[in-house]
Order: C-alpha cells, then structure tokens, then sequence
C-alpha cells in the first residue's frame, strides 16, 4: 500500500481526495499556491508544500515544482485530481521516470485518447459507432470546406488536443466558418498549446451520455451506469443526473457494453469515463473518454454506493476490484448542480470575490462537496467551481423535491452564483419531464421566455 500520496490539485477534489486517503491509512501531502495558502486542502492534509505563486503554470503546472515537491516529502505516489495536469501524459511520464506512481492511466494511453482525432480513428477501426466527421487535422478552411461538403451543415470544430469547451465552435454555414474558424485555432493553442482542429457532424437536441468505468491491471473491467450530462452552458457541464431519465434497460445495456469494449480496446487502467452522443433518434455515437476522475463522479456514487477514488487508489496499487459487475447495483436517483461563482444574467460571468456568509443544506438524502467557509477570497485565477450539492431519492420526483429543497437552504453571500439558476432548471416543466438535450439552456432558458 502506498505511504504518502501527492495530492496536485486545489479545492473541492483535493479535500475529496484527502478523505480518501485517510479513510485507507494513507498519508497526505497536498501542493499549493501562494493565493491558496489558506485553504481547506492546506488545513486537512498532513503536510503542505507552497510550490509558487498565484499564476497556475508557476505552481499547479509547473511539473518540476510539483515532482520536488513529492521528492522531499517522500511521497510514492501523486494523484492529480481534475484539471491541471491531470490528462497530461507528459506529467505522467515524468512522474513514471522519477519512480513515483502516477494514479491513472499509463501515459501512451493517455496520449491516444487525447489526440481526439487518434482516438475516434482507433475505434472507429474496432466497430465502434462514431460522430461522422474527420479523419485527420483539419489544417485550413479550404480543407474544411471540402470536409463540410461531403457530411452537411451544421458541424461543430472542436480542438483536437482538448475539451471542457475551449475551440469549439458551431459551425451552420460558411460565413460562420469564416468568422470561427482562426478563433477556435487561437483558442485551442491558448489553452492546450496546440491549435489543432477537427471537425464532427453537429447533432442538434442531442443528450450528453457517460459511463463511469473502472479497469484494473489483471483486465477486470466494469461499469458502474451512466450520467446524463446534457444540462451545458458553452458546452461545460451546469448539472448531471444518474441514471439517464430517457435510456430504456435494453439501450443502456447497449451503450454499457460498447463502453466496456472501448475500455478493453485500449489496455486502460483505473478510472476513466467513455462519453457518448444520444441523438434524437435514440442512436448513439462514441464522442470520447476522458483519463480521470470526473467532476460529476459523485452521483455515480450516490446510487452505487461505491467510493470511485478509494477504488482508483486501490488500482494504481495494483490491487484487484473485488466486487463483479453482478454486484453493482443501481439504486434510486441522484442529481448533482454544479454551484459555481458566475452570474447567470451576465452570461455566467465570473464573480471572484469574498463570501460574507455560507450555509449549507442538510437532511436525508444530501451530500455537497465544497472547499470554501464563511470568509473566504474566491481567486480570480482559478476554476469557478465553488461547491457540488448531490442529493438522492428513491425516485426522480423524490431527488429533484430534494435538490429543491436543498437550494433553497444553501446561502452564500458576497458574490453572485448559479443557486438561482438552478433553481429555475429544475421548476421547468421540459427538465421535469426528461426533454433537454445540450443546447437546452442557450435555446430554452436563456433565450427571454423564461427568465
């Protein structure tokens, strides 16, 4: 079992992380910046190591920094959460050459799956049902013109080396090609370095589909159901529900056993999530995996009643899963809103700020994740992600009176945030009823009718 782990990440999936390790005996180390100094994960861990200052590639991104940081403090293994350094294979090289495990995927898998356009083509080769789009880098707009011809208007660019939304534009005709396509390309070299593009069929009122998977070193692979994903502002995730409301018993099946087979494929060891496309048709097509804990991973939780980064531990150990897939059970519903410090009316704005008083919700069926107290100095260089309430019910109708509940308990003051954005999904009668897709909230709620 490891001794020490490296936990380089900040916030809410630090402190997750954190009480993992100490509900397995396992010692922490969490890294931080100079603005988190006082943090939660700071307080909670066994030790803490400052590794720069504010900017994020002087300290959650500096590689250097953070595998010092685990030398002195003798961890044998870093774990890097979400976001940062977390689907970097390089990262995961440097911590594999320096002889500390790294708790994910092998880095050559994390590289195949990153090149977007790699991975589509991989298992597009191994019968997988992919989105139609390209089969290489789309390198201009004269090649993209030429792409567009053969699979129609409309198509969405998307960076080849990326996600969570950044370098993605839709795309309805070829003015907009014109206007998006250098923007998506700077975008895309921006944020992952890369200005790479590729470019898939645009598929309108689509659901957002994920299976959570867990895969360890002897080949055991199983699935722990889906998350419906589809409630998005600027394709990034506001809210995510387990199980999907719209999958009948014989497409979830379906869609589980291409999930394991994608996994399988690829060699792939320890968490990982295979996200698929549900178009209206109820026909489904593999978009990608991501190589990490997700941020919605505790709703998986919530109606499994499996801890998924024990067990992701337990993996990178190389331990085993001890339980079949006849033993994961799904049990009830559990909704999860992402409360982050935007302002809704503002096109969800960040709002960094202090909070001059927070309360949060309780009762039967109420789980939130969160790193921030009454007092604390929301930085402008981060994430904007200040808490995840999940709750559960025996049905949907009993989560989501809930989840009402909930929101109307939970106070943060001082700055703006998406409880009352919230609150108005989940009164709507099309998200009662099941009918939202990933343009709903740009289309239905955003659009003047409702708000």
């Amino acid at each position: 079992m490891f001794s020490k782990i490296l936990i380089a990440n900040r916030g809410e999936v630090a402190l997750r992380i954190i009480r993992a390790c100490k509900e397995l005996g396992i010692g922490t180390v969490v890294v931080f910046s100079k603005e988190d100094e006082h943090s939660l994960p700071v307080r909670f861990a066994d030790e803490a190591i400052c590794i720069g200052p504010r900017e994020p590639a002087e300290s959650y991104l500096n590689v250097p920094r953070i595998i010092s940081a685990a030398e002195v403090a003798g961890a044998d293994a870093i774990h890097p959460g979400y976001g940062f350094l977390a689907e970097n294979e390089q990262f995961a090289e440097v911590c594999r050459s320096s002889g500390v495990a790294f708790i994910g995927p092998d880095p050559e898998v994390i590289r195949k799956l990153g090149n977007k356009v790699e991975a589509r083509n991989i298992l597009a080769g191994k019968g997988i049902p992919v989105i139609p789009g390209s089969e290489e880098i789309v390198g201009d707009k004269s090649a993209a013109l030429k792409l567009i011809s053969r699979i129609g208007y409309p198509v969405i660019l998307k960076a080849a080396s990326g996600g969570g939304g950044r370098g993605m534009r839709i795309v309805r005709e070829k003015r907009d090609l014109n206007l998006f396509f250098d923007i998506a390309q700077q975008e895309a070299r921006t944020s992952f370095g890369n200005p790479d593009l590729y470019i898939e069929k645009y598929m309108e009122k689509a659901k957002h589909i994920e299976f959570q998977i867990l895969a360890d070193k002897s080949g055991n692979t199983l699935h722990f159901g889906e998350r419906d994903c589809s409630i998005q502002r600027r394709y990034q995730k506001l809210m995510e529900e387990s199980p999907s409301f719209v999958l009948s018993g014989s497409l979830r099946k379906k869609m589980a056993k291409i999930a394991v087979k994608v996994i399988k494929q690829l060699n792939y060891v320890g968490a990982g999530t295979v996200e698929f496309l549900l178009d209206e048709k109820m026909k489904f097509h593999f978009m990608e995996v991501n190589t990490r804990l997700q941020v919605e991973h505790p709703v998986t939780e919530m109606v499994t009643g499996r801890d998924l980064v024990k067990a992701q531990i337990k993996i990178a150990e190389g331990e085993d899963l001890d339980y079949t897939q006849e033993e994961i059970r799904i049990e009830g519903v559990s909704l999860e809103c992402r409360i982050n410090a935007e302002d809704p009316e503002k096109n969800f704005t960040p709002c960094p700020g202090k909070i001059v008083a927070f309360h949060l919700p309780g009762g039967p069926g109420i789980r939130v994740d969160t790193h921030v107290f009454s007092g604390y100095t929301i930085p402008p260089f981060y994430d904007s992600l200040l808490a995840k309430l999940i709750t559960w019910g025996r049905d949907r109708e009993e989560t989501i009176a809930r989840m009402r509940r909930a929101l109307e308990e939970f106070v943060i003051e001082g700055v703006k945030t998406t409880i009352p954005f919230h609150q108005r999904i989940i009164e709507n009668e099309h998200f009662k009823k099941g009918q939202f897709y990933t343009g709903f909230v740009e289309e239905e709620l955003m659009k003047g009718s409702e708000i």
